[in-house]
C-alpha cells in the first residue's frame, strides 16, 4: 500500500470518526420528556409493596428527577472525560440545572419538612442523601458524582419506605404551609439568579441597590453605584442550558408538591397560583428551532434566546413571590 492510499484511510477513518461523535452528540443532547407525577407515586409505591401517603409524591418525583440524569441518553455527561462527552457543554450544563433544584429540595425536606420543629432530630437518610447530592457535579474519580448520586437517590427510597409504611414513624413529611414557603423561598433565589443572567446576555448598566431599602444596612467593601452587567459571549448558551434544566426539575417538583400540599393550597385559593407557575415553567422547555443560542440585541433583527427564557422565568419568580406571601399572610 502506498503513502498516498495510507493517507486516504487515515482521512476516512478520521472523517468517519468525527460523524460517529457528531452522531453521538445529537442524540446524547435530547432531554427528558416531562414525569407523571402521579405514575410514578403508584409504581415506587408497588414496587415497595405499600400505598403511598402525603409526601409519596414529591419524594417519588424527587428520585426519579436524579435518575434523570442518567437514564436520559449518553446517561451522565458533566464528568465524562471522554469524547464526545468531553467536548460537549450544554447537556452538562442543563445537568447542573437539575442538580440545583434537587439539592435545594433535599435540603428543604432534611431541615423543615421532615421536622416538626428545628430542635427535632433530623432524618438519617435525608440528611446522607443532601451530603451526596452536594458532591461536585464535574467530580469523576474519588468521588465519582454519578455514582453518589444514585446512592444519595437509594437513601431518598429508604425515606419514601419508612414514610409509607404504617408501623414506623420515624419518617415523616409536614405538609405545612410554611415548611412550603421555605423551599419556596430556595427556589425564589436560584430563579433571581438565573434571570439575571439571562438578561446580561446583552450587557446592561443598573443602578447598585444592594442596600436598598434599608437606611442602617452596611457592607463588607464598597462598591460602585453603577454596575455593569453582562454575561460573556461564551457562556451565553451554557447559562441558557442551565436554566432549562432547572426549570424542568422545577416543573416536575411543582407537580409533585401541588399534590401533597394540596389541602394547603386549597385552605389559601393557591392552587391556581401552581398552575400558572408551572405552565410558565413548562414554556421554557418548547423546542428550540434553531441550531445554536443566538444573541441578537433585545428589539434586533435577530432573536435573543436568553431574554426570552428569561422572561418566562421573570414571570414564575414573580408568581412564586406571590404565592409565598399568600401562603403567610393568606
Amino acid at each position: 500500500m502506498n503513502s498516498s492510499s495510507s493517507i486516504k484511510w487515515i482521512l476516512a477513518g478520521v472523517g468517519g470518526f468525527l460523524v460517529l461523535m457528531l452522531a453521538l452528540s445529537i442524540w446524547w443532547s435530547q432531554e427528558p420528556d416531562a414525569l407523571d407525577v402521579r405514575a410514578i407515586t403508584q409504581e415506587e409505591a408497588e414496587q415497595l409493596g405499600q400505598k403511598p401517603m402525603v409526601g409519596s409524591t414529591t419524594t417519588a418525583t424527587l428520585i426519579r428527577v436524579v435518575g434523570a440524569l442518567q437514564d436520559k441518553p449518553g446517561g451522565y455527561l458533566s464528568n465524562d472525560i471522554m469524547p464526545p462527552g468531553l467536548v460537549m457543554d450544554n447537556m452538562p450544563n442543563w445537568e447542573h440545572g437539575v442538580l440545583l433544584q434537587v439539592r435545594d429540595m433535599t435540603r428543604a425536606m432534611r431541615d423543615n419538612i421532615s421536622r416538626s420543629q428545628s430542635q427535632s432530630q433530623e432524618d438519617a437518610d435525608l440528611a446522607k442523601a443532601e451530603s451526596l447530592f452536594n458532591i461536585e457535579h464535574t467530580s469523576w474519580m474519588m468521588p465519582d458524582a454519578q455514582n453518589e448520586y444514585s446512592d444519595g437517590a437509594e437513601h431518598l427510597r429508604s425515606y419514601l419506605q419508612r414514610l409509607q409504611d404504617d408501623d414506623q414513624q420515624n419518617a415523616q413529611f409536614y405538609a405545612r404551609a410554611d415548611n412550603l414557603r421555605y423551599w419556596l423561598t430556595l427556589v425564589e433565589v436560584k430563579l433571581g439568579s438565573l434571570s439575571q443572567r439571562l438578561s446580561a446576555s446583552v450587557g446592561q448598566k443598573r443602578l447598585n441597590t444592594d442596600l436598598a431599602g434599608d437606611d442602617a444596612a452596611v457592607q463588607s467593601t464598597q462598591s460602585d453605584s453603577e454596575i455593569v452587567a453582562k454575561t460573556p459571549w461564551l457562556e451565553i448558551d451554557d447559562v441558557f442550558y442551565e436554566a432549562r434544566g432547572s426549570t424542568w426539575a422545577l416543573a416536575q417538583l411543582l407537580k409533585a408538591v401541588e399534590i401533597d400540599f394540596a389541602d394547603v393550597l386549597r385552605k389559601k385559593n393557591a392552587q391556581v397560583s401552581v398552575a400558572q407557575i408551572i405552565r410558565e415553567l413548562e414554556a421554557t422547555q418548547q423546542t428550540l428551532y434553531s441550531p445554536m443560542v443566538l444573541n441578537g440585541s433585545g428589539f434586533g433583527l435577530f432573536a435573543n434566546h436568553s431574554l426570552v427564557m428569561a422572561s418566562y422565568i421573570s414571570r414564575a419568580n414573580a408568581a412564586i413571590i406571590d404565592l409565598r406571601s399568600l401562603l403567610e399572610n393568606g
